[in-house]
């Protein structure tokens, strides 16, 4: 029994002392891969977007009232939620009847940069870290948010999920990313807002994989058990 209540303080510690220290070892660290949208970007655009703007020109495009046009996309993106169609403009532009592309310009204004990015991704390059972005936004919106943001200019390599033809929270993506972009596995770190995605890599043996506390910075924030959440990038900063 006093084995037993030993080895549980002992994982107790053991977790406790993993979320204390978020500083990464970075003289072992190589590679570091980005998302986009939630990560180095507010959220808050993506989520107005599809919750407020798409569903308003949905019910004036299809003559329904909001309530009808919200719900009946939230069954539409429900049932393609986690899928490459659900970043998918052309997939939403088909099945919507709406120029989705043309409606986020309209809205492009509301697009931001997370706190203390750039000054993240200078170090990085800085220190002459590989930088990769790597995202499963489709084209037309990394185009757009490129445009918007400028922060093309800090990455050594920009990989889309639509190229290599599923997204990252599915089995098998970090694997198949080798063929568009070699690191080491034990010298990689990840940074994603994305729970699901961070399980995957994480399963795949990406060494230090980090979360986003609240990537929709007018939203609640997300907690995790199982990966450190960043407020903001400063913290892993030596």
């Amino acid at each position: 029994m006093i084995a037993t209540l030993y080895n549980i303080k002992m994982t107790i510690d053991l977790e406790n002392e993993k979320f204390s220290n978020k500083m990464p070892e970075w003289e072992g660290i190589e590679t570091v891969l980005l998302d986009m949208d939630g990560t180095l970007l507010d959220l808050h655009f993506d989520n107005h977007f599809w919750l407020h703007h798409v569903p308003m020109c949905y019910a004036e495009k299809h003559d329904l009232s909001h309530d009808e046009a919200h719900h009946h996309l939230m069954d539409l993106y429900s049932e393609a939620r986690g899928s490459l169609d659900w970043y998918c403009v052309d997939f939403w532009t088909r099945e919507l009847s709406l120029d989705i592309e043309q409606l986020k310009h309209d809205i492009a204004e509301k697009i931001s940069i997370r706190p203390d990015v750039v000054e993240f991704l200078s170090w990085l390059n800085e220190k002459q870290k590989r930088v990769v972005l790597v995202t499963n936004a489709h084209p037309a919106s990394l185009n757009l948010k490129m445009d918007k943001t400028n922060l093309h200019v800090h990455f050594d390599k920009i990989i889309n999920a639509h190229d290599i033809g599923m997204a990252k929270e599915h089995e098998g993506f970090w694997q198949k990313l080798q063929e568009y972009e070699t690191y080491n596995r034990q010298k990689t770190m990840l940074i994603d807002d994305n729970l699901e995605v961070l399980e995957c890599a994480n399963r795949y043996g990406i060494q230090y994989c980090y979360g986003i506390k609240q990537p929709d910075s007018q939203s609640e924030a997300i907690s995790s058990d199982r990966f450190i959440s960043l407020d903001n990038f400063k913290e892993i900063l030596p």
